[in-house]
Formats: structure tokens, C-alpha cells, sequence
């Protein structure tokens, strides 16, 4: 049994991992830690999980983490950055759901989080985390970095056509929405129930975080440069990214679905809908799937992906959970099968 430790257990990504860890059944929390709550029992701040951890929150110690084969990190940026050198070295694999070993650029690591890299030498070492552009790397990593929300979607949903070169990577756009939880459990005014229902607002649209992984990301596939425009919007849901991705036909491949279809047709978690079909984000609700349609209104030159997950699962938690099975040489849907929830 693979023994599994958590940094940072009480915001959403972390109580997802301890919801997909509880009924894995090769991988088990040995550790989960929390300043704020240590020394409280698990299931007292998450009664959803009584009867499946018999656990207590305790302060983060890189010399008990270190004893773990595995340690997920659902932390804010800056942390797993100072801890994951010493369980490196310790020989404990890391998988950061946090943004700190997603962009290889240390400049641009500081202009967007606000903060020098401080293992910068690390940060070479680490494999991206989307399993479906990068297995192979993540297979002989010792370190991973968890894609985002966001990056996932749109990176998922590009990917098909930019890696045959049929669009213009000058002028591509996702237009992304998401639900509340992507924002964390902290308490903001902006993310309270009374001014969030009922209501949807674009936000960072001069510039997100997730701009400049994401166009890490598309340059990898294409092996060029490209032109992204990129606005999020925040939905009154709870979970969900529904990304509506535009791009303009250079070339007319036969069909764009078979194209799609082939390319995700060994992909267990990324699902292409039938032509024709617009997909929900509640048909993707706690699973670790990514559900994809692909359309050419009017068959204009103008391609339409839509693109839809579950931002904790398949954004998040689910995505971190795959890699350390691929790290650990599992089956790399073990634990991840869960169908996703109606309605």
C-alpha cells in the first residue's frame, strides 16, 4: 500500500484528494497537515468523510512527510517550492496541485505570483502533469507539477489541432467559465452566495495566472509560438470549467471529428462527444473526465471546441491523483472511475 501524505488538507483540492484517497485501493493518507486546525480530527471538519479516515490534522514536518513514498501538495504558491528539495532528496515523490513548478520561466514565475523561485534548479526537473500531452516525462519524473483548472480545459481542447497544424496560432481564444469553488474556501466578499448567484462576470482579463501556462503549454504542441486570448468568467455553480475555444482553419483535414476521435481514442479520461453534441459540466460533476465536442458552424473557416470538467476532479484533485498513479506504477485509472453525478 502506498503511503500517501498531504500538505495542506483543509481547502477544497485537498478534501477532494482525501475523498478520491479513501476508496483508492493501493494508496492510503498516512499524513495530512494543517497549521490552523492541527491536532483536529479529520471527519470533524469533513463529516463526509466519517468512517473512511481515522486521521488528525497536524503541522506540516518535511521529516514525518518524508517518510511517506508520495506527497501531494494543495497548498498556495510559495510552499511546495521550500519543502519539496528536502523530500527529493529524501527520496519521497512530489505532486504540486499549486502553480509552483508549472511555468519553467523564473521570470515569469515572479512577474505573475509575486515572488522569486527559490529551487529553480527543481523546477527543471519536473514534469508537467497532463497525462494526455505528457506521459512519458511524468512516467520517470520524481517531481510533478498539476496543471490548472483552466490550462487543463483548454490545453485538452486545443491540442488535436494544433499538433496537425491546421489553425492560425496567431489569433487563438478561450473564452472559460468557472464555478465558484475555483477561487478556495477562503472567505472573500466576491465569493459569498449573495453576490454570486444569479450573476456572471468576466474577471483578469488584462491578464490571468493561468495566461502564461497555458501558452507554455499550446507552444509545446505546436513547437511554435502563439497568439491566446484568454478571458475567465465567474458562474453562480459550485464546480465545473466550460471552455469555448476559437480558432481559424488554415488547412481542412476530412473531418475534424474523426481527428478528435482518434487522437483521444486510448485516453481514458477524455471523452469525444458525438457530432453535434454540447457538453455540460454537470455530466462531468466528480469525475475525472474531460468531456470534448468539436463543431465548424456553417462550415466556415472558423473551428468551435467545447471543452468541459469537473475543476476540482479532472482541474485538480483527480489530475493529481492519475499522475501518482503513473508515478507508482499503477493502473493509472485505480481509484479514478467514479461516475460522474446526476443531477
Amino acid at each position: 500500500m502506498i503511503q500517501v501524505g498531504i500538505v495542506g488538507g483543509t481547502g477544497y483540492t485537498g478534501v477532494e484528494l482525501l475523498r478520491l484517497l479513501a476508496n483508492h485501493p493501493e494508496a492510503t493518507p498516512s499524513v495530512i497537515t494543517s497549521r490552523s486546525e492541527d491536532g483536529l480530527r479529520v471527519d470533524e471538519l469533513y463529516p463526509n468523510l466519517r468512517g473512511h479516515l481515522d486521521l488528525a490534522f497536524s503541522k506540516p514536518d518535511v521529516k514525518r512527510l518524508s517518510e511517506c513514498d508520495l506527497v501531494f501538495f494543495a497548498t498556495p504558491h510559495g510552499v511546495a517550492m521550500e519543502m519539496a528539495p528536502e523530500l527529493i532528496a529524501a527520496g519521497t515523490k512530489v505532486v504540486d496541485l499549486s502553480a509552483d513548478f508549472r511555468l519553467q520561466d523564473t521570470e515569469q514565475f515572479k512577474q505573475w505570483y509575486g515572488m522569486e523561485h527559490s529551487c529553480p534548479d527543481l523546477l527543471k526537473e519536473a514534469a508537467y502533469g497532463l497525462p494526455e500531452l505528457n506521459r512519458a516525462a511524468i512516467t520517470g519524473s520524481n517531481i510533478v507539477a498539476v496543471p490548472g483548472c483552466y490550462p487543463t480545459a483548454v490545453q485538452l481542447g486545443f491540442a488535436p489541432l494544433l499538433a496537425h497544424d491546421l489553425v492560425d496560432t496567431s489569433r487563438l481564444i478561450a473564452d472559460a467559465k468557472s464555478g465558484v469553488s475555483g477561487a478556495g474556501r477562503q472567505g472573500k466578499i466576491d465569493n459569498l452566495l449573495c453576490e454570486t448567484t444569479e450573476s456572471m462576470k468576466a474577471y483578469a482579463v488584462p491578464g490571468h495566472r493561468h495566461l502564461p501556462e497555458i501558452v507554455q503549454g499550446l507552444e509545446r504542441i505546436s513547437e511554435h509560438s502563439v497568439g491566446l486570448t484568454f478571458v475567465p468568467h465567474l458562474t453562480p455553480m459550485i464546480r465545473g470549467i466550460h471552455a469555448t475555444l476559437y480558432s481559424t482553419l488554415t488547412q481542412s483535414p476530412e473531418s475534424l471529428q474523426e481527428l478528435f476521435e482518434q487522437r483521444y481514442a486510448n485516453e481514458p479520461f477524455v471523452d469525444v462527444m458525438p457530432t453535434g453534441s454540447h457538453p455540460q459540466t454537470r455530466s462531468v460533476k466528480g469525475s475525472n473526465h474531460c468531456r470534448i465536442s468539436v463543431h465548424q458552424p456553417q462550415n466556415q473557416d472558423v473551428v468551435v471546441v467545447l471543452s468541459v470538467i469537473d475543476n476540482l476532479v479532472k482541474g485538480a484533485a483527480g489530475q493529481a491523483v492519475q499522475n501518482m498513479n503513473i508515478l507508482c506504477g499503477l493502473e493509472e485509472t485505480c481509484g479514478l472511475t467514479q461516475v460522474a453525478l446526476m443531477p
